[in-house]
């Protein structure tokens, strides 16, 4: 292959590098009602649905062993593997764990990843149904798959939502990034002392922020309110790489526009807190960081009162437009930007 011919990941984007490889598939079942394009992908099933996601986490790329726990790191991935399948208002029943393990990980070590993993099992109300292992030259990668189920006429999509939805997210946004950014701080301040030297960082003051990177929950108290008030939104998608990009797959997939308030971001107070020791935008932590693992959904206007009345913890951002306005955030000053189908501000 000559150097004209290469081209990088990175110059075709995400997105576009799975359609491309998705041309490849040259058979449709009738058993696949979605097959790739929203959080899971969807199976016609005896009960409903059957929904099926994975996520992967590569040493060095999604996770450093110098302040991620093991036990933790278990519970993350599979919350990221569960997340999915609440994003489209369904349950979670199994879990399959492949491991590629270096020589540096002893048994005791795996068996911690399965602990955290197990605990989310507990939380989350799956089964760990087995998996494979191999070898790695130097690096720990895990994937995790994720079975679940959902009734035909409760399946929410990423597509669905209607000019005039309100767009809303449950939680806080941004705070795995900041998170992530005390954590790095600290591993750099180590590698800067002798590291032959037990190092504990006190990480009181920031406490909420780690845990929001280390151990993130997923969003299975929304899914069980709804279900109780009877209450589906017109669409749905997890925040795994940031507001920004996941109003744009949102958004794309439902053929709409989304205009929202920069001021209506609902962004903690320890969040803020980290950004301004960092001298850095915590707007940017919200909008790009991800790993929050918050749902996104809309919902028609006249339904949004009633859930507030029984469930407090998601914040109106905006509203559904339409498709010719694209995606646009009002910042605080009044002045309105445009963001690109990368999700980048133009």
């Amino acid at each position: 292959m000559g150097k004209e011919s290469f081209r990088t990941i990175q110059s075709l984007g995400r997105d576009e590098l799975i359609d491309e490889l998705m041309e490849h598939n040259a058979l449709s079942s009738d058993l696949v009602v979605k097959g790739y394009g929203d959080d899971s992908t969807v199976l016609n099933h005896q009960k409903g649905y059957q929904l099926l996601s994975s996520e992967s986490f590569m040493e060095g790329v999604d996770f450093d062993l110098t302040y991620v726990p093991l036990h933790h790191l278990g519970y993350k991935i599979a919350t990221a593997a569960v997340s999915d399948i609440y994003a489209m208002n369904g349950s979670p029943e199994l879990v399959l764990v492949n491991l590629s393990v270096p020589n540096k990980i002893s048994v005791d070590m795996l068996k911690e990843i399965y602990r955290g993993i197990g605990a989310a099992g507990k939380d989350y109300e799956f089964q760990i149904g087995g998996g494979d292992l191999t070898a790695s030259h130097q690096t720990l990668g895990i994937s995790i798959s994720c079975y679940g189920e959902v009734a035909q006429d409760k399946i929410i999509y990423r597509k669905g939502a209607h000019e005039g939805d309100a767009v809303c997210v449950t939680g806080d946004l941004g705070g795995a990034a900041a998170g992530l950014r005390i954590l790095m701080r600290e591993k750099r301040f180590w590698e800067e002392q002798d590291q032959q030297q037990a190092f504990q960082p006190d990480l009181t003051d920031y406490e909420y922020v780690v845990r929001r990177q280390l151990v993130p929950v997923a969003r299975k108290d929304f899914i069980e309110k709804i279900a109780d008030l009877n209450i589906l939104p017109t669409s749905m998608i997890d925040l795994t790489q940031g507001l920004a990009s996941e109003l744009q797959h949102l958004a794309e997939a439902s053929e709409m526009g989304v205009y929202f308030y920069q001021a209506a971001l609902p962004i903690s107070l320890d969040t803020r807190r980290v950004a301004d020791e960092m001298k850095e935008d915590v707007d940017k932590y919200a909008l790009y960081g991800g790993e929050d693992f918050e749902l996104m959904f809309t919902l028609p206007e006249e339904q949004v009162e009633g859930l507030a009345d029984e469930f407090s913890d998601f914040t109106v951002i905006g509203q559904v437009t339409d498709k010719e306005e694209g995606i646009r955030m009002q910042k605080a000053e009044g002045e309105v930007v445009v963001f690109d189908g990368s999700g980048q501000q133009l």
